[in-house]
């Protein structure tokens, strides 16, 4: 028979992939709204010619940022809220202590 949480795990999968696209989402339209209060306008793109390297890095990380902030709460709150429904935590376990130091 197979485990429960293996079940679950396997479940998990398209759940957490869903999360990750509304994440994803979400976090287009937060850089979009924090660029607009930095007072920048419309984001640049890394090709727009009108603007310097400073302008297109600052995008860069910002946005590197916000995405990353976001995905790791989703994935996080979408692993959590199985767990509450399931009694299993879909994710890894969890790094072990490293035992030869």
């Amino acid at each position: 028979m197979i485990e429960p949480k293996k079940i679950i795990k396997f479940l998990f999968k398209p759940v957490d992939q869903i999360a990750g696209m509304v994440g994803g989402l979400l976090a287009g339209l937060i850089f979009k709204k924090v660029w607009a209060l930095i007072g920048r306008g419309r984001a640049p793109k890394p090709t727009d010619e009108r603007r310097g390297w400073g302008e297109i890095l600052l995008a860069a990380v910002l946005q590197g940022v916000i995405f990353a902030l976001v995905k790791a709460a989703v994935d996080r709150g979408a692993a959590e809220g199985t767990q509450r429904l399931t009694g299993i935590w879909p994710g890894d376990e969890g790094q072990q202590p490293d035992e030869s130091v």
